[in-house]
């Protein structure tokens, strides 16, 4: 996890000097005109009178058809670009187990053939290679090669050995057709596989004390997270030691582990179970796509890209053409709105879009998968396969120990395999303390269609395992499955599989309770031999699943820019952009909460922050290097972080929420107290007195302790004459704890914040950002690192279901969910992710699988009338309910959840069909056909 010496953000800044200047810009369209164009002084129109959202920021524009995806841009639309376009599109390769040898395209005839045709080869000749080393997440994260040489053997299913570009549309339409199912590669001599070597290891051993609150024996926090080394036979890990280094002691634990389930004895229950979980696609509605436009005589890049990560494309892209033949001076990057569920986050496909950009002869160059190539091209959900080992106490029902092996299947390219291995492998512990764990995984190649961070992030697979694992437990022990939940949850202060205790209060024994009364649990014993009395060869279940999934990553860096002009108006910059979530909606109600209206401009998918000069290089290895780095006042761990992992409402709302606390307390509050005190005739506030801890707004106006209501047209006024402070923008960082820093701020004074970076404008004319160096910083330790994961949502879901005897069909009648995630934003759109989420767990439950190999996506012939998606029938779309459990208090934090409300489902209706038909499933989907092997 250590950062690379030369960090993107370094790079760019390296960039810029030596003359390639970057520009990133989310393009405006009817969504955001909508809120931009609003008159000043007037609500805009998606804000009820209560100040409260009445829909989504977006939702005019989206119902009327106004709101523009990145896929319906064209270079027409693109101001200043030229209206005449190109397409292009990929010629894939449908087998990985023989050399390419060539193209045969007589199939198009003379009429179809591209007007450039761009090989493999010429992109080695011209020195363009997949995005490495410094500016991308790891070494070999894009694989080694764009397109396939001639005489090499694919390292993937559906890797891409020819680009053609037509500068006609009706005949590149044509020529996609022709060549859709054709067999044009002409193959060599079959080579067998050649996928690339596997991609990383690692293992999370602990060994508690005598009680949880004791310190533990062994822990990665305070040892290591052990990293494995593969031979020809698989994962090879260090030797045991425990008198040895930090990892050699850590197998010495495991060595413990490992002989204490061996002797467990009779009083113990010792559950040892295999499990799948497979490959999926996320089915985003928008199909990776690119526009790119290059100018070679100026060397200007202009680029139109489906992101979630537009500041790696913006870097690794200037990076990849710096090494080349291509002149680069500029690159000028549009993102637009998109979905992405994790599909789009540090995906290939923008790096193929620059590529075709690059020999369009001049003209824009439009590169869009369809469903099919999407299918054959896009990021897919990591297949799994799982080891468990759970021993349990019988008298006690306490768990004693677990042990749990994850294989995943990364394709391939590397992408995100390892880290999502890590993730899966941290999480499996669930909801529960473990006193000793030995968890491991290992992040296979393979040439299956690259798998990377799709929702869920691992966590899908390995906590849906350990939840059926317990359901099971639970029924040879002959005890209430909530109950022995109840007694395992772990609670607040009790450290999880890494030896980290949890931030804030954990809420999932409050879960287990309320859901241990709901009436379908409570009654479904009788409910079932009241349905199937009725429905003869039907078999009914209930079925109980809890999760809680970590939200964001284990370097979060976010920033905000806040600024109020003359007349009063308040805009708004963020790095933030929406992928469907309604960040855009919520940063503007996390605004609106603290400074009392929500800001009248926004601009979002900020990549370049003047206002905000910071570097990240540098290793981050020891303590001692952060230290070091850390006394230059410029330098943070991490610069900005993608969209994922659910991290806007926490991680990115700090941001804005510390940017309005500043706008508040260091101008609107300073401007306040001179209208004031003028008032009182120079006094302070004459009879009456008030201090900012007592700012109200009411109707948009700012009063406190009985003082004059002061509009925001009059506070800036005042603030721009005076020359007050009339901009703040802050920079947070965050690893499983937000940083501080103490600033001499002008005309406040010194004050300790928890963020790492501040700039601050000043008045009218006063000219634009200073940056203030901050005075001492408090990172988080090092060693944090190793806490794996301690932000934690929480999922409870029932599921009640019927199954067909007769043809093994799954029914979802209804199912229950029970929520915790902090202050809910906006509650709304809180409400859009569960149903969502909820659909997609059961479509990975019952439905959706993708085979990994050359009957998968990879050879080209699937879509969606092969791919079973869930349909409104499927989900109990009229009978599911959900309720959010209230937070602590009004100061509660919200919490990420977009992922968490996927889980839980899927185990809840494995455990569900159990119920029914008395037969455990391991492997999902769970189909029909299982189901009727089952039975026979």
């Amino acid at each position: 996890m250590n950062k690379a010496k030369l960090s993107r953000r370094g790079f760019v800044l390296g960039g810029i000097a030596a003359g390639v200047a970057i520009r990133v810009n989310f393009l405006a369209d009817g969504a955001r005109a909508d809120v931009i164009d609003n008159p000043r002084d007037a609500r805009p129109a998606w804000i009820g009178p209560n100040g409260k959202p009445r829909f989504r920021m977006d939702a005019v524009a989206k119902v009327t058809g106004d709101k523009t995806f990145t896929r319906d841009f064209r270079a027409k639309d693109m101001p200043g670009w030229p209206t005449a376009q190109s397409n292009a599109l990929f010629i894939r390769a449908n087998r990985a187990d023989a050399a390419f040898e060539s193209l045969d395209l007589s199939v198009l005839g003379a009429d179809l053939q591209p007007d450039r045709l761009v090989l493999g080869e010429e992109l080695v000749r011209d020195g363009l290679m997949p995005p490495d080393g410094a500016v991308v997440v790891a070494p070999g994260f894009y694989g080694d090669r764009f397109l396939v040489l001639k005489g090499e053997t694919p390292r993937l299913l559906g890797q891409p050995v020819a680009l053609l570009i037509y500068h006609d549309f009706p005949q590149f339409a044509a020529a996609r057709r022709k060549l859709r199912f054709a067999d044009v590669i002409q193959w060599g001599a079959k080579t067998g596989y050649h996928p690339p070597p596997p991609y990383g290891a690692g293992r999370s051993i602990r060994v508690g004390g005598a009680t949880p609150a004791d310190a533990d024996l062994y822990a990665p926090l305070t040892g290591t997270i052990v990293g494995g080394t593969f031979d020809a036979q698989g994962v090879v890990w260090p030797a045991a030691n425990a008198s040895g280094n930090a990892a050699e002691k850590a197998m010495a634990a495991a060595e413990t582990i490992a002989a204490g389930i061996e002797n467990a004895g009779p009083d113990a229950l010792v559950l040892q179970r295999r499990f799948y979980s497979q490959s999926v696609d996320a089915s985003a509605m928008e199909p990776d796509n690119g526009l790119v436009w290059y100018q070679a005589d100026s060397g200007r890049l202009h680029a139109m890209i489906a992101t979630q990560s537009p500041y790696e494309v913006a870097t690794a892209t200037t990076a990849m053409v710096a090494i080349s033949k291509f002149k680069l001076t500029a690159i000028d990057l549009s993102i637009g709105y998109t979905v992405g569920y994790g599909t789009k986050d540090h995906s290939i496909f923008p790096y193929y879009c620059m590529i075709a950009g690059l020999y369009g002869d001049g003209r824009p160059v439009r590169l869009a998968n369809d469903r099919f190539e999407q299918f054959q091209m896009g990021l897919k959900r990591h297949a799994f396969w799982i080891d468990n080992t759970l021993v349990i106490d019988r008298k006690t029902q306490s768990f004693e120990a677990m042990k749990g092996v994850f294989r995943c299947d990364g394709g391939g390219r590397r992408n995100f395999s390892p880290e999502v291995g890590f993730v899966g492998m941290v999480a499996a512990q669930g909801i529960y303390y473990l006193p000793r764990s030995d968890f491991s995984y290992e992040a296979v190649a393979s040439r299956a269609v690259d798998a990377g961070s799709t929702r869920g992030f691992g966590t899908l697979q390995t906590m849906s395992a350990t939840e059926i694992m317990v359901d099971e437990a639970a029924e040879i022990l002959g005890v209430d499955a909530i109950a022995l939940r109840l007694k395992n949850v772990l609670r607040t202060g009790m450290k999880n599989s890494q030896g980290a205790i949890a931030g804030g209060q954990l809420r999932d024994d409050e879960l287990l309770v309320q859901m241990q009364t709901h009436p379908l649990w409570t009654g479904r014993a009788e409910r079932k031999a009241v349905y199937e009395a009725a429905n003869p060869g039907k078999r009914y279940g209930i079925g109980f699943a809890q999760v809680h999934k970590d939200f964001g990553s284990v370097a979060e860096g976010a920033i905000t820019t806040l600024t109020l002009d003359p007349t009063g108006l308040l805009s708004m910059r963020q790095h933030g952009n929406d992928m469907g979530t309604g960040m855009t909606t919520s940063q503007a109600m996390i605004v609106a909460a603290v400074l009392g209206r929500a800001p009248e401009s926004y601009t979002f998918g900020i990549v370049d922050w003047p206002e905000m000069p910071l570097s990240d290089e540098g290793t981050v290895g020891t303590q001692a290097d952060q230290d070091a780095l850390a006394q230059n006042p410029r330098w943070t761990p991490c610069f900005l972080t993608s969209m994922s992992s659910s991290n806007s409402a926490f991680f990115i709302g700090h941001a804005t929420r510390e940017a309005a606390r500043a706008l508040l307390r260091f101008s609107l509050w300073p401007a306040a107290v001179a209208i004031w005190s003028e008032g009182a005739g120079g006094g302070q506030f004459g009879p009456l007195s008030a201090n900012a801890d007592e700012i109200r707004f009411e109707d948009g106006h700012l009063t406190a302790g009985g003082l004059e209501p002061l509009s925001y047209a009059r506070l800036a006024k005042v603030a721009h004459e005076r020359g007050l402070i009339t901009g703040v923008s802050v920079h947070s960082f965050n690893r499983w704890q937000f940083s501080q820093a103490i600033f001499d701020v002008p005309t406040i004074g010194t004050m300790r914040l928890p963020i790492d970076a501040l700039s601050l404008r000043f008045g009218d004319g006063a000219g634009g950002f200073r940056f203030i160096d901050r005075q001492q910083v408090f990172y988080p330790e090092v060693a944090r690192m190793n806490a794996g994961v301690t932000y934690y949502s929480g999922m409870a879901t029932l599921v009640e279901l019927a199954v067909d005897t007769a043809s093994g069909q799954v029914d979802l009648l209804s199912h229950h969910s029970l929520l915790e995630c902090g202050n809910q934003i906006v509650p709304e759109l809180v409400s859009g992710q569960i149903q969502g989420g909820l659909a997609m767990g059961i479509g990975h439950a019952l439905h959706e699988d993708l085979p990994l190999y050359e009957d998968g996506p990879g050879n080209g012939t699937w879509n969606w009338n092969r791919y079973r998606l869930p349909h409104g029938r499927d989900v109990a779309v009229w009978t599911q309910t959900t309720t959010v459990l209230p937070p602590l208090s009004e100061t509660d934090p919200p919490k990420g959840m977009a992922e968490v409300v996927m889980i839980a489902v899927v185990p809840a209706i494995a455990n569900a069909v159990t119920h029914a038909i008395g037969k455990r499933f391991y492997a999902t989907p769970i189909t029909p056909e299982q189901i009727l092997e089952a039975l026979s």
